[in-house]
C-alpha cells in the first residue's frame, strides 16, 4: 500500500522538477548577458578543440633569425623571444587551460555537493564538525595551499587539476549546504521521510534537484576562479610546464620584454585570459539572473 502511494510522489517531484529546469532554460537562454559569455567561451572551446591543426605557423617552433618581430602580416600578434608566432601560440594555448580547469571545477562541484547535502541534511555534530573544518580550510589563500600542496607533491597537470579541485570544494559545500538547510523542512522531505526513504534517495533524489540552481551558479563561477588559479600557478612555475603555450606559462617567459618595448609578447595572452573569464563571468551572471526571476 505505502508503496502505491509513494510511486505518484516520487512522479509528482520529478515531473515539477523538469517543469521548473525547462522554464529556468528558456530563461538562462534568453538572458543576453548570458548569451555573450557563452558565444566567448564557446570560442575559446573550439581552439582548445581545433586550434593547433588550423594556425598558420607551429607553436612549438623557435625561429631565432625571426625573434621579438612586431605584429606583422606574416605573424599577426608577432613573435616572442624564441621567435615563436605569438598567434599560433595563443590559440593552441587555450587547450591546457580549458582541459585542466573544467575538470578541476568538475570535481570540486561534485565533492562539495556532497559534502554540503550531509552537513546541510544530517545537521548536528556532523555539520558542527565538517563546518570547522570547512571553515579552517577557506581561512586559507587558496594559491596558498594549491602552492603548498604543489611543492609537496610535485608538479604535473594532472596534480595541479586535484589541487584546484580540492581547494575549492569547502567554498561549494558551504553553499550547497546553505541551500540544504532551507530545503530540508520543507513538505516534500517530511513526506519521504514519512514514506521511510533512503537518507541518500532523500539528499540525492528529493533535495538536490531543488538546490542545482545554486550549485550550477557557483560551478560556473569557480570556474572562472579555476582558469585565473591554472594561470597564476603557471605563471609562478607551479602549473602547466614547459614547452606548453599555456598563457600563464608564456606571460611568465616573456613579461621582461615589456620594459624592451615588446608588449606584444605578454598582452596577447593577457588579453586571452582576461576574455576567457569574463565569459565565464557572464555566463554565471546569466544564469543568476534567470533563476533571481
Amino acid at each position: 500500500m505505502s508503496a502505491d502511494i509513494a510511486q505518484p510522489s516520487r512522479e509528482k517531484v520529478q515531473s515539477v522538477f523538469w517543469t521548473e529546469f525547462r522554464q529556468n532554460a528558456r530563461l538562462v537562454f534568453s538572458s543576453w548577458t548570458f548569451l555573450v559569455g557563452a558565444v566567448i567561451v564557446l570560442f575559446w572551446v573550439g581552439c582548445a578543440i581545433f586550434g593547433p591543426s588550423l594556425v598558420p605557423h607551429d607553436p612549438f617552433a623557435d625561429d631565432m633569425l625571426n625573434s621579438l618581430m612586431p605584429p606583422s602580416a606574416s605573424n599577426w600578434f608577432g613573435t616572442d623571444q624564441l621567435g615563436r608566432d605569438v598567434f599560433s601560440r595563443v590559440i593552441a594555448g587555450a587547450r591546457d587551460i580549458l582541459t585542466i580547469a573544467p575538470l578541476a571545477t568538475l570535481l570540486s562541484t561534485v565533492l562539495g555537493a556532497a559534502l554540503g547535502l550531509t552537513m546541510g541534511y544530517f545537521g548536528g555534530i556532523i555539520d558542527e564538525v565538517v563546518s570547522r573544518i570547512v571553515d579552517a580550510v577557506l581561512a586559507l589563500p587558496t594559491v596558498i595551499v594549491a602552492l603548498l600542496a604543489l611543492t609537496a607533491l610535485g608538479t604535473s597537470n594532472m596534480t595541479v587539476l586535484f589541487v584546484i579541485g580540492f581547494s575549492y570544494t569547502p567554498i561549494i559545500a558551504r553553499t550547497v549546504r546553505a541551500s540544504v538547510i532551507a530545503e530540508r523542512d520543507l513538505d516534500y522531505v517530511a513526506a519521504a521521510e514519512l514514506r521511510r526513504e533512503n537518507r541518500l534517495y532523500i539528499m540525492f533524489i528529493e533535495i538536490l534537484p531543488n538546490v542545482m540552481g545554486p550549485i550550477l551558479v557557483e560551478a560556473t563561477v569557480r570556474l572562472g576562479y579555476s582558469i585565473f588559479t591554472v594561470a597564476t600557478l603557471s605563471f609562478i612555475g607551479f602549473g602547466i610546464q614547459p614547452p606548453s603555450p599555456d598563457w600563464g606559462l608564456s606571460i611568465s617567459q616573456n613579461y621582461g620584454m615589456i620594459t624592451g618595448g615588446f608588449w606584444w609578447t605578454v598582452l596577447f595572452d593577457s588579453l586571452a585570459i582576461a576574455s576567457l573569464v569574463i565569459g565565464v563571468n557572464l555566463m554565471a551572471d546569466g544564469i543568476q539572473g534567470a533563476l533571481d526571476d
